[in-house]
Formats: C-alpha cells, structure tokens, sequence
C-alpha cells in the first residue's frame, strides 16, 4: 500500500506544541567542522524534509551527492520527515536550520508568532489534487456541489472551493489509504499528483486528477528557517539556497541518477519506477521550475503571488489581519538572477 500523505495537521494543535518548544528554549545551533583530509572547514546545517526519501526531495540529495553543498563551505545534513516530521517545530526551536513546506501553512504560523522565515520557494506549484477515477461525472471544480471528498478536515482549500465555485460537498476524514478510492469509481480524495496515481494503475485502474493549483488557490512549497539564523548568518542561508537550486536544475534537467540512488538506499519503497513516474510527473506538470511564460523559475518567489495569498487568506478569515511580507518572507537570499524577477508580474 502507498505511503501517508504529508498533509498539514490541525493549525492551533500544531503551533500550540511549537509554542511549549520555544518556551522551552532552543536546539543547538549551526556548528562547523573540518572536512575529511584536511580540507576546508565545513559549515553542519541539517535539513528537515517532509516525509521519507523520495523523488519530491530529489535536488536536495542530488546536491549532497554531488557536492554542491560543501563547494559553498556547507556540509548539510538530510534529516528524514514522516508523520511526526514537525518540521515548523524543529526549526522554530533550533534543533534543524530549514525545512520544507506550504507558504499558506508557514504564513499561519508567523502570524501566531513563531520566528521563521520564507527564503525560497521548492515548488512553484503544489502538488496537491483531487484524485478521481477516469469514469468520474466530475470534471471540473464546479462538479464537486452535493459530493464527498477524503482530505484532512478544516484544509483551507475546502473553503476556497466552496466560496469560488458556489459549492457544498462533505468531507472526511484522511485514511491514508487507497482501498475505498478502489472500491468505489465515484469516490474522490485529495492525492499528490506525484504519487496515488502510480499505485492505481498498478492495481488496475484508470485515474484522473484535478490539480487544485489550477483552481486558483495556489501555494508555493516553499523552504524557510528560524528569523536568528538568517539574521545572524545570513552567508548560511545564501549558501543553502544557492546549491539548493543547483541541485533540483541537475536533478531534472540533468542525470537524476545520484539522488536517486541515495534516496533507494535510505527508502526501499522508492522504487526506479516509482521515482521515474514522480519525476515525470513533476516535469509534465512544471511544479519545480513552474511556468516559464509566466515568469517562474526554480526557487523563485514573487511578491505579487505572496501577497494575492495573503489577501486571500484574510478574505477567507483563515487569517485574521492582513500579514506584511517582510513578517514572513526574505527574498535577500535568492540568487541574483532570480532577485530581479521578484516584482515582476
């Protein structure tokens, strides 16, 4: 059976314990250490991922693997996520220096207080969807009035649909399963296009999907670290964020082989063939380098996009008051060829 979807848990439940972590004081910070053979002195940051090794982490080991990171002086750590990955709490606390996730996710948590900040975006699409059979009356967003979806209770998605498209449909709760999607050709539950795909037509069916960034509500993924450390060493975040990028424009426009070897021998479950489809998936679908007629590139963030999903968060009453940017986000650390596009449309 496939894996658990890294979806985000209940808001006020997770930053509630974030909250008890900071009382509690914070993780060691960054520290440097020689390189083997008497080389230069390497900077030790870890990197929180989101889930177990997989091809959605691919630049990140292709830049471990083939030394992108300590060509910039970093000797980076990949630390394996899962259901207890927590990565918002590590970083918050000091215990990693960045981890992955949603911008919509990461602007809630700033706005209840907690010291992290966005440096560059993963993904400029997110990969979530509805995941359907091929069969499926649903076709569009506007279909979905009077159905049951599968998803994590309270997503802020469900809402956006809802109001957009003049909709009302019941939702349950997640599984993590496949069984009922199986079972049943009209049942429909939120997927990563990069993954439950795979599984369904290896157990025989025909399935479909409905990007929810092609709805409208559209979050960057995105990798952020604790407000002390980009303040404090800001050569670290450059650094991280720089190789970082090198590393996915490699992975998919290059020979993923290195990444992909490291990734099988920490996650047997990811097979060549699983890690081929998900890299294919992410091709077809532009999610790392993003649409190039609309001005996105690799680890790029717009100021624009950012501030559209705050306005819209607010107008949903997600949040509460308008968030500025500069709360949340940093494109200081961006390469300077992606620095130049941050205004444009």
């Amino acid at each position: 059976m496939m894996k658990p979807l890294p979806l985000r848990r209940p808001f006020c439940v997770l930053w509630t314990v974030v909250g008890a972590l900071l009382i509690a004081g914070c993780g060691k910070p960054a520290s440097t250490e020689k390189a083997p053979a008497g080389g230069p002195t390497l900077t030790k940051v870890r990197f929180q991922t989101d889930w177990y090794p997989q091809a959605e982490h691919g630049g990140y080991y292709q830049a471990v693997a083939r030394g992108f990171y300590k060509e910039v002086g970093l000797d980076v750590e990949i630390v394996s996520g899962g259901p207890g990955a927590f990565g918002g709490q590590k970083v918050a606390t000091g215990q990693t220096e960045f981890a992955m996730g949603r911008s919509d996710d990461h602007m809630l948590a700033v706005a209840e207080g907690i010291p992290l900040l966005m440096v560059s975006a993963l993904m400029q699409r997110d990969p979530q969807a509805l995941l359907l059979h091929d069969e499926s009356p649903v076709k569009s967003f506007s279909d979905l009035n009077g159905k049951t979806i599968m998803t994590t209770p309270g997503v802020a998605w469900v809402k956006y649909l809802q109001t957009r498209y003049k909709v009302e449909f019941n939702v349950i709760p997640m599984n993590y399963g496949l069984a009922q999607f199986m079972a049943d050709k009209n049942f429909i539950q939120q997927c990563f296009l990069t993954n439950e795909p795979f599984y369904v037509r290896q157990a025989g069916g025909k399935p479909r999907t409905l990007l929810l960034a092609d709805s409208g509500y559209d979050p960057y993924r995105i990798v952020f670290t604790n407000m002390k450390l980009a303040r404090e060493k800001p050569e670290i975040v450059r650094a991280f964020v720089a190789a970082s990028i090198r590393g996915w424009d490699d992975f998919m426009n290059g020979d993923p082989t290195p990444a992909k070897q490291m990734i099988r021998a920490r996650n047997d479950k990811m097979t060549p063939e699983f890690m081929d489809f998900t890299i294919k998936s992410m091709r077809d679908n532009q999610l790392i380098s993003g649409r190039e007629q609309d001005g996105e590139r690799t680890g790029l963030l717009k100021r624009k996009r950012l501030q559209a999903q705050v306005d819209l968060l607010v107008e949903l009453k997600i949040l509460t008051a308008p968030l500025p940017l500069e709360k949340f986000v940093s494109f200081e650390f961006l390469p300077p060829d992606l620095k130049a596009l941050i205004d444009t449309p």
